[in-house]
């Protein structure tokens, strides 16, 4: 994966902010996703125990650790930031699950072709950093196991370029898998959640001014990004959760 890639999963536009996101993110352990649609999904309906999973692009782990402590899911991460890998091994230890989970630093567009058998796939909040949505849905489906399942989210556009739910539910098609389940956040909780984290993150970003005046432009310009993230997913994007099933 390349640096505008990782970037951009983090809803930054330049790569001279990938030093500085573990500081700005340190506050956050979900990094985009919700844990909780991910538990109902797999709680709702998956009722296999002792399953094996696969969380890609993992940020701090908060779902990997989830998985283990709820489901006692054996889980592996792959995140290409050293301090997330980090982060997540010690949530792992701290929720006694670190013999159910494994944690590597490394590009996920490299181990994905590597990875294969799981019963289960997570790739949660990181866009298409493994090329577009139909490239991106082979792929995770070839870590399954045949009838295995893998976890996505991501939006939906009202209006707009984006893609719409026809479009989605057309990619799911082609890519052979089945929707068993999707979870939308309604959009109350969505705006709490992210006033909620973004002043966390300006909070890091006027500290970071301080200690790197020179930088104050590229901390400004990632607050921004944010901002307009947010514009758009509370104005014409439906942020949704699904459960799909590999045929």
């Amino acid at each position: 994966m390349d640096n505008e890639k990782l970037a951009k999963s983090l809803s930054a536009n330049d790569t001279n902010i990938i030093p500085y996101l573990p500081c700005l993110l340190q506050d956050l352990w979900e990094l985009g996703c919700s844990v909780g649609d991910v538990i109902y999904l797999i709680k709702n309906n998956m009722k296999e125990k002792n399953l094996k999973a696969l969380d890609l692009a993992c940020g701090k782990g908060a779902a990997s650790v989830a998985l283990a402590k709820e489901f006692g899911f054996f889980v592996k991460g792959v995140d290409l930031m050293p301090e997330f890998i980090d982060f997540a091994k010690s949530k792992a230890e701290e929720f006694g699950v670190l013999d159910l989970c494994e944690f590597e630093a490394g590009d996920v567009c490299e181990k994905i072709l590597a990875e294969k058998g799981y019963d289960l796939v997570l790739f949660l909040a990181s866009g298409e950093i493994l090329g577009d949505w139909e490239k991106s849905l082979f792929l995770l489906k070839n870590t399954v196991k045949e009838g295995g399942f893998i976890i996505i989210d991501d939006a939906y556009a009202n209006c707009g370029d984006y893609l719409t739910w026809d479009d989605w539910l057309g990619i799911f098609d082609k890519c052979g898998v089945c929707l068993v389940e999707k979870m939308t956040a309604p959009i109350n909780e969505v705006k709490r959640m992210n006033e909620i984290n973004q002043s966390f993150i300006v909070k890091r970003a006027e500290e970071l001014k301080i200690k790197y005046p020179h930088l104050s432009d590229l901390f400004d310009d990632y607050i921004k990004c944010q901002e307009e993230e947010i514009k758009a997913l509370e104005s014409n994007l439906t942020p949704f959760c699904a459960l799909l099933k590999a045929l």
